[in-house]
């Protein structure tokens, strides 16, 4: 598959960062590999805001940004020969050719130049940990905490980015549309596969297998997240990632899956009959699928988010209400058969940043995920495309998928 992204994107990304820093000066960091066994790492995945600025695909890098030299720095880390030769070395030639910096520097040389730079600047950017970290239920990689701490003893003041930079990517570029554009299209085209022979699984796990295959050989990275396929009443646990079960006759099999293209994502999510559906499996699935038809259609530049989201919520009570499940639209089980968002923003990270924003804007790229779960009848259904904010209306990025069932 021919490369989208060349060293002109990165260069692009940083000059319009240095825009937005009005003489300031970021430093980021790639994130640190992490622990898989005793002696292991885990296959290495990018920090989102460092590839969009570098397209780096190495851990332990940095950046260095000064806008009122107008001028960038990568730095490399320090790797010994050992494990050069088992895991391989981006040289500084390398890094140039990918990144279009001009100029990558030592850990030392590193050092000395920040020292000198928090002579000129008080005060350094940099891109914090996550929002709402506290509230993760994993090790956070230890990389952007590090940076800070080292920033900390330089510079009398280190500010978070991230808000800023979160702005600028939630308005996708072409580029970055045609990526979403391609991986969205593989995965359309492995669930068609997946689909038209769906009789003759009989273990999630096969589901799961033919998914993989699809996407690798259809050029794309791999999985953008961990797939989902998750039988009868496993699709009410939401992010189901076993796999493990057994198909079982008179089931649904909900399939929450994306390629990923070039770092940008695909995310869709399809839910089918195993067998011939029961009425009550229909019926479910016909209100979700006329939901989700409805709340699509809301999407258009200037829509409060705060407007969209009251009217999803009215949408879905309704929903409910008409198979049963509530009986008024303040019932306070409204949470309890749909309780997940209605949309995330999608590209380098499935859950992308819309940036906080009021309103949603042309450029935008987000997801519409309507789902109804309701484990006491093992039925869970959902149905999720990626939708393009345009200047005039809306795009349905993945509107070819058929809708299941």
């Amino acid at each position: 598959m021919k490369k989208l992204l060349t060293s002109e994107f990165f260069t692009g990304n940083r000059q319009r960062v240095m825009e937005l820093l009005k003489g300031g000066v970021l430093v980021v960091s790639a994130y640190s590999a992490m622990q898989r066994s005793h002696d292991a790492a885990f296959r290495f995945e990018q920090e989102a805001n460092f590839w969009y600025l570098t397209g780096i695909d190495q851990a332990d890098w940095w950046l260095i940004l000064d806008s009122t030299r107008g001028k960038s720095w990568l730095v490399s880390p320090d790797v010994d020969p050992i494990h050069a030769l088992f895991d391989g070395q981006l040289s500084p030639d390398q890094a140039k050719v990918t990144s279009g910096v001009d100029e990558v520097i030592s850990r030392a040389a590193a050092d000395d130049l920040l020292a000198q730079t928090a002579r000129q600047h008080r005060l350094v950017y940099t891109i914090d940990q996550p929002e709402r970290a506290d509230s993760f239920d994993f090790m956070l990689n230890p990389a952007a905490r590090e940076v800070r701490e080292k920033l900390a003893r330089k510079f009398t003041g280190v500010r978070d980015f991230r808000p800023k930079l979160a702005q600028l990517r939630a308005i996708k570029q072409p580029l970055e549309i045609k990526a979403i554009e391609l991986a969205i299209g593989i995965t359309a085209h492995t669930l068609e596969g997946v689909y038209a022979q769906l009789a003759a699984y009989s273990y999630e796990y096969e589901i799961e297998a033919d998914i993989s295959r699809g996407f690798r050989a259809s050029g794309a990275a791999g999985h953008a997240y961990d797939p989902i396929v998750a039988t009868g009443g496993n699709a009410c646990t939401l992010h189901y990632i076993d796999n493990n079960a057994k198909l079982a006759k008179k089931s649904l099999v909900l399939l929450d899956v994306g390629a990923q293209v070039e770092h940008y994502a695909a995310d869709i999510t399809r839910t089918y009959s195993y067998s011939e559906p029961t009425k009550r499996q229909q019926a479910v699935h016909a209100a979700v699928e006329a939901a989700h038809h409805d709340i699509v259609a809301m999407l258009t530049p200037g829509l409060s988010v705060r407007e969209y989201s009251e009217r999803v919520d009215s949408r879905m009570q309704q929903a409910l209400m008409e198979l049963g499940l509530i009986d008024s639209l303040d019932d306070e089980k409204y949470r309890t058969y749909f309780p997940h968002a209605i949309s995330h923003g999608l590209g380098l990270d499935v859950h992308d940043s819309l940036g906080a924003p009021n309103a949603f804007a042309p450029g935008m790229v987000l997801t519409v995920e309507p789902g109804i779960y309701i484990p006491e009848e093992n039925i869970g259904v959902r149905i999720e495309d990626d939708i393009l904010i345009t200047e005039k209306g809306h795009r349905n990025l993945s509107a070819k998928i058929p809708t299941g069932l």
